[in-house]
């Protein structure tokens, strides 16, 4: 009687698939003598969990202005850290011009303090980063044309309507402003690694986009500086 084999497709012996190389971290990546992107502006949102009374909070509260018939959200300030936060009746803030995580968090605490010194029973939920905005500055001029024509599925450039050029990158995602001048704007980001990330993955295309002999006006950017090492 012939006996079958029963050995298993799982016991057979199959090729491994090649391991695709991970692409190495900006911090690997960039150069000494690249300039670096600075975070300009963190957006975050916190949720008080309570209905809140504009029209009180700008009786009693300071340096707030409300004015209903043009905006729906009163708009709250203060100088430390320097913020600007957008109040809506639902009990959602916005707040707006921090330059990191920490100090946006700060900023919506002493916001939502002020709010219930108004006499709202409020918490503090959901605090949440929605954008990370940075900048840096290239010490050279830009052939915006140049990037828009060689990438031109990322790359959108109508001087018409908007002087700077839109990148729109995948990984990470998010968008960059490339201006003539050499600066760029990053915006979108989820994370402080995204900026740093984007700006090492657009630096190259930049340069392939330089004006050659050429030198940005102004003095030099603030983002430029070498890597520690």
């Amino acid at each position: 009687m012939q006996t079958r084999s029963h050995t298993s497709p799982s016991h057979q012996h199959e090729p491994t698939p090649p391991q695709q190389p991970q692409q190495r971290s900006w911090r690997d990546r960039v150069k000494p003598d690249w300039p670096l992107p600075q975070i300009q502006n963190v957006v975050a949102t916190v949720n008080l969990d309570c209905r809140l009374d504009l029209q009180t909070i700008a009786q009693h509260a300071r340096n707030v202005e409300y004015n209903r018939k043009k905006f729906h959200a009163l708009v709250m300030r203060i100088r430390s850290p320097r913020t600007t936060t957008l109040v809506f009746a639902s009990g959602r803030l916005v707040v707006t011009g921090a330059k990191s995580e920490d100090l946006a968090r700060l900023a919506a605490r002493r916001h939502a303090r002020a709010i219930q010194k108004c006499g709202f029973r409020t918490k503090f939920l959901d605090f949440k980063v929605q954008n990370f905005v940075g900048s840096a500055t290239c010490d050279f001029l830009i052939r915006l044309e140049g990037i828009a024509h060689g990438y031109p599925q990322f790359a959108m450039h109508e001087p018409e309507l908007f002087p700077g050029l839109v990148y729109t990158m995948v990984r990470p995602a998010l968008k960059c402003l490339v201006f003539t001048t050499g600066k760029v704007v990053l915006t979108g980001a989820k994370s402080v690694e995204d900026v740093f990330e984007a700006f090492a993955n657009l630096y190259p295309l930049l340069l392939e986009a330089k004006v050659m002999g050429s030198t940005a006006p102004g003095p030099k950017a603030k983002g430029l500086r070498k890597r520690k090492r």
